[in-house]
């Protein structure tokens, strides 16, 4: 498998989640300080208290991605290590963060890392379980579920609208996307969800299974990516 990474972005997006922490920190204490010291300054206290919580979310954000080791790209990577010589996985060299091309076909790779049960009902995804930690942990250390559906449809539209330029109207290869949780700790109850929802040690196995059931030609994939970034390493 050919790996292809944009080493840049992971080195600011990191250094972004690091920083923006920090000062949430400091923002934070200034705001605890001052409503202990000058309780009569109720407005300052609340704004500092806001600032440094939504500027901490922001934090947790861009560390989630890119400050914790393994980061998700290093996750997924050794996840689906084993793959032939013929496919090729990008992370952030894209217009998406993770795409793999190859005998499978195209797919959008959307990772999560969030633990609990996670189901797929009546057309909508939700986090159950956890109980107090998981709750805590979604208000100041994890961000939730999210909406996979909008996700999945923002990074469909802009890979498509990017091959139909590179490679012309009427001559797109289908877009696929496949949801991974990457906690050993989810459990997942979407049988029923209109995309693959795997963990991540099921991801290599199951495009196996798609490339010997619909594989993708040749040249087919070839022609995707010679229109994506041509660096890469070889993931043995």
């Amino acid at each position: 498998m050919k790996l292809v990474l944009d080493e840049k972005i992971i080195k600011r997006n990191t250094a972004i989640g690091r920083y923006s922490s920090l000062v949430a920190l400091l923002i934070l204490g200034g705001g605890m300080y001052v409503t202990f010291a000058f309780p009569e300054q109720v407005t300052l206290s609340f704004g500092a208290l806001l600032v440094g919580f939504l500027l901490s979310q922001f934090g947790i954000y861009f560390g989630n991605r890119w400050g914790r080791r393994p980061r998700t790209d290093e996750r997924l990577t050794a996840g689906l290590k084993g793959l032939t010589k013929d496919y090729s996985l990008y992370h952030y060299a894209s217009p998406v963060s993770h795409l793999l091309v190859g005998p499978a076909g195209v797919w959008i790779i959307e990772p999560y890392y969030q633990r609990g049960t996670i189901t797929y009902e009546k057309g909508r995804w939700r986090q159950k379980g956890g109980g107090f930690l998981l709750s805590y942990l979604k208000i100041f250390a994890q961000e939730g579920l999210g909406r996979p559906d909008i996700e999945i449809e923002s990074d469909t539209e802009s890979l498509k609208k990017f091959l139909t330029k590179q490679l012309g109207e009427g001559q797109v290869p289908p877009i696929n996307t496949v949801l991974v949780f990457t906690d050993e700790r989810a459990e997942l109850k979407a049988d029923d969800a209109p995309r693959p929802t795997l963990k991540l040690g099921s991801l290599k196995e199951f495009f196996r299974k798609t490339a010997k059931s619909t594989p993708m030609s040749a040249p087919d994939f070839k022609r995707v990516t010679d229109v994506l970034p041509q660096e890469s390493v070889e993931v043995k």
